[in-house]
């Protein structure tokens, strides 16, 4: 096989099938039946290289196996082989390259996320990043709204220029009719938010802000957001750990119930955040941008060094400490990753319960402090809340004194 490098050419062995297996063993993701599939359709792959004059590894980009799969239809105009198989195989395949240290040309020029069309919503996507610390999904959440708000306004032949009162609240009525209460009360905070900018830049000369009206939610009106502790513990002993998927969902689990962490932390942990020696977690809030850190409790630090040394695969491309369980085997980084992991698992628990979000460990997790009596400004501290009550965002909390208040570990 021909690679380059720079403007040089080098000559690699490929792979073999012994190759092949070792790393597929190694990663612990594929089993015996499948890996059999995947290797029938690498010898086609192969096969396919070789007639026409190929490099294996050119190859192994999202465009060249479009071009393998087009070629293998053309070629067998009765085919019964599923040809969904081909671009997992070819995905394997990549990564056995990957790992021997061929270099490899990008799967797929990642989509760059589009630009604000206006100057206007470019500079409120700045201050919201700079000036309110808004992770990125938040910012986009919040362009989002702000875009159907000046579609709202363009639709009258207006501008956020001559934006008013009235303008809003018909806009938010609207929103009412196609959205639920809460999704129409932080359309709304969005428009408060967007004023407040227009007014701070200079844009407007009067505070829209204050007068704009959302949807009251009733304290009682949603359902229980915390679960029963019995039903954590019941959850966690339903994860199956004899997989590799299994020993990281365990690990994820267990962090986010027995420190309260939300789906956005735990999926950000790197492994340098995990000093072994000190016996700490470095995490970092969202939100916020505020460090803090955990002790790394016994248990917790058994199960997760388990997971490391025999779930996650040993070359992944990021330093993430939780990834998916799949090749390319890339970080996880959608709250949504964390959910399905959830409900999958409470399913095979048995547990019956009308929340299941990624935050259902959380509140539980408080619901849990408050009953054993930790003090609320000291779990408001633990639990990083921003508000003015808790002041927790401004407020380093000793590691000790969280070795004291934490949780025994659910078992």
């Amino acid at each position: 096989m021909v690679t380059r490098s720079g403007n040089s050419q080098h000559i690699e062995r490929p792979p073999t099938d012994r190759d092949i297996l070792r790393v597929w063993h190694a990663d612990r993701s594929i089993s015996d039946t499948v890996a059999q599939l995947y290797l029938q359709w690498i010898a086609r792959f192969r096969r396919y290289c070789g007639e026409l004059g190929l490099v294996e590894a050119n190859e192994l980009t999202h465009e060249g196996t479009k071009r393998f799969q087009a070629w293998y239809v053309a070629s067998h105009k009765a085919c019964t082989v599923p040809i969904g198989l081909a671009n997992s195989s070819m995905h394997a395949l990549r990564r056995v390259h990957e790992v021997m240290g061929t270099q490899m040309p990008a799967w797929r020029t990642p989509a760059s996320p589009q630009s604000p069309s206006s100057a206007v919503l470019r500079d409120y996507a700045v201050h919201l990043t700079r000036h309110r610390g808004n992770p990125d999904v938040t910012v986009h959440k919040k362009l989002d709204h702000v875009g159907k708000l000046l579609e709202h306004l363009a639709a009258s032949g207006k501008s956020w220029r001559q934006m008013r009162l009235p303008d809003i609240d018909e806009f938010l009525i609207q929103c009412a009719y196609g959205y639920s209460r809460a999704t129409t009360a932080d359309v709304a905070s969005t428009v408060r938010s967007f004023c407040r900018f227009l007014l701070a830049s200079g844009r407007l000369r009067f505070d829209l802000a204050v007068a704009v009206i959302s949807p009251v939610q009733p304290q009682f009106e949603r359902p229980r957001r915390a679960w029963p502790w019995e039903d954590v513990q019941r959850l966690l002993r339903a994860v199956d750990t004899s997989t590799a998927a299994g020993l990281r969902d365990h690990a994820l689990l267990l962090m986010m119930s027995t420190y309260g962490l939300g789906a956005g932390e735990v999926i950000r942990l790197q492994l340098q955040d995990v000093d072994w020696n000190a016996g700490t977690i470095q995490v970092v809030r969202p939100k916020t941008g505020v460090n803090f850190v955990l002790p790394l409790l016994p248990a917790v630090g058994k199960v997760l060094a388990s997971y490391l040394r025999h779930g996650r695969p040993p070359h992944t491309p990021t330093r993430h400490v939780f990834v998916q369980a799949k090749v390319p085997f890339g970080a996880l980084t959608a709250s949504s990753a964390v959910r399905h992991v959830l409900i999958k698992h409470a399913k095979a628990a048995g547990i019956q319960a009308t929340y299941l979000g990624s935050h259902v460990l959380r509140h539980s997790n408080a619901a849990r402090q408050l009953d054993v009596g930790t003090q609320a400004r000291t779990l408001s501290e633990l639990l990083g809340h921003r508000d003015s009550q808790s002041l927790s965002a401004y407020v380093r909390i000793a590691t000790q004194t969280l070795r004291d208040v934490s949780l025994p570990v659910p078992r």
